[in-house]
């Protein structure tokens, strides 16, 4: 009676095969980037939410006749941007600062019920405004929305932030050439009262990019 012996796989063959997974999943996961992915979804979402404060403030200043800002409250919770009248102008400061609307307190306070911002009691904005990720007291630069607005009650309300994708800052670089979309929220508004022009971001990496020089904004 013959005998048939099974054979296996040999170390060696073992080893091809798992160098071959390895280079495999390294491709998928290059192809993938998830950190890429992932801040092109948090760009996503700050672009949303930079919309929804646009179009809110917009409401609140044709209901009430003046924006958040304007308001009597705006000194009474903490702030000390607060213009007297909508024909000043409001420089560029982060959108969880009382005078915005968002925040009816600073730092940590905003993200509590009892302190609530103009555009929030006004329903204008839910809520869960105040536990966005760029509400709260110790929150990066690069990682805010500001608000600002050139002087004069027909130039618009802008919201701007820091994308932090790869494809996205590539985006905004080659905007220059055509329409230049990348703006600088640490200079004064231009004499049209857009946010100053930039070109000093000139690839994904640059040092700028953490420092309001190289922003994007609502309306665009």
């Amino acid at each position: 009676m013959k005998k048939y012996l099974s054979k296996g796989f040999t170390l060696v063959e073992l080893l091809i095969v798992i160098a071959l997974l390895g280079i495999i999943a390294t491709i998928v996961i290059t192809a993938i980037n998830p950190i890429e992915q992932a801040n092109r979804a948090g760009d996503a979402g700050k672009k949303a939410d930079a919309s929804a404060m646009v179009s809110a403030i917009n409401r609140y200043s044709v209901s009430h006749g003046f924006y958040p800002w304007n308001d009597a409250s705006c000194a009474a919770n903490g702030s000390a941007q607060c213009p007297a009248t909508s024909d000043l102008v409001f420089p560029f400061i982060t959108a969880n600062d009382p005078s915005v609307g968002v925040c009816g307190a600073a730092g940590a306070a905003c993200k509590t019920s009892a302190n609530q911002g103009a555009l929030v009691a006004a329903l204008e904005l839910q809520a869960q405004f105040t536990n966005k990720s760029w509400v709260g007291a110790a929150v990066p630069a690069d990682a805010k929305l500001v608000v600002g607005k050139a002087a004069g009650t027909a130039s618009p309300v802008f919201v701007c932030w820091v994308p932090k994708s790869t494809s996205n800052r590539q985006a905004l670089i080659a905007s220059q050439a055509t329409g230049n979309k990348m703006v600088d929220t640490t200079a004064a508004f231009t004499a049209a009262g857009v946010p100053a022009p930039s070109l000093v971001c000139t690839t994904p990496n640059d040092a700028n990019w953490t420092s309001g020089k190289c922003d994007e904004c609502e309306p665009e």
